[in-house]
């Protein structure tokens, strides 16, 4: 009785077949990874931002409705451009009223913020006492939107050539997008109100 003996194995082209397709599904699996970190990725740096306006907006809600004679004497609202914003208001609840301006440059949302300083009160406007950056996608120019926008008692528009005592509504707008190429798009904040003590000035 004879027996034949057969040498199990793969051969060379089953073993460069094999590689081949490891070698395509470990792309493919690499690729995909890649693709959600960097969707991720976007996505989170897109809320912070989104978050980093939010915040922005909620500040300049509390600081416009408060806005006030300066202590010089000056009419509370000084400048009603539709990328900037100049008024008065005792920001940082120290009794002393402080000159500001929220102003997009490109699209930097930016605070300055200038102390009053001797007696009488006068505002040095060059040199700001503080800056802080708000946001840095802010989309408004580009996609010529204004930033802000004035209103009077019966809901007309103004413009910046408007006289600023009859502004008693202003507006703000934000359109956020770290990349305005990708998806998920854009986030637009906006909020309106009446500073309350514009009226008393009449």
């Amino acid at each position: 009785m004879y027996f034949t003996s057969r040498q199990s194995g793969m051969t060379l082209l089953e073993m460069i077949m094999a590689l081949a397709v490891f070698t395509i599904l470990s792309l493919a699996i690499i690729s995909a990874t890649s693709a959600l970190y960097r969707q991720n990725a976007y996505a989170i740096e897109q809320t912070e931002e989104v978050n980093n306006a939010r915040r922005g907006m909620t500040q300049w809600n509390r600081d416009v409705k408060e806005m006030t004679t300066a202590e010089d004497g000056t009419y509370p609202l000084a400048i009603i451009e539709p990328h900037r914003l100049g008024y008065y208001s005792d920001t940082d609840r120290d009794a002393e009223v402080e000159y500001v301006e929220y102003e997009l440059v490109g699209t930097t949302l930016v605070k300055r913020t200038y102390n009053a300083s001797g007696n009488p009160a006068t505002y040095d406007l060059s040199t700001p006492s503080e800056t802080e950056i708000l946001s840095l996608f802010v989309q408004n120019i580009g996609q010529g939107t204004s930033t802000f926008l004035y209103y009077d008692n019966a809901g007309t528009q103004l413009t910046a050539t408007s006289p600023i005592v009859q502004v008693r509504y202003v507006s703000a707008r934000l359109i956020v997008n770290i990349d305005p190429q990708r998806n998920p798009g854009e986030f637009v904040l906006q909020s309106s109100l009446a500073p309350r003590n514009l009226k008393d000035n009449l």
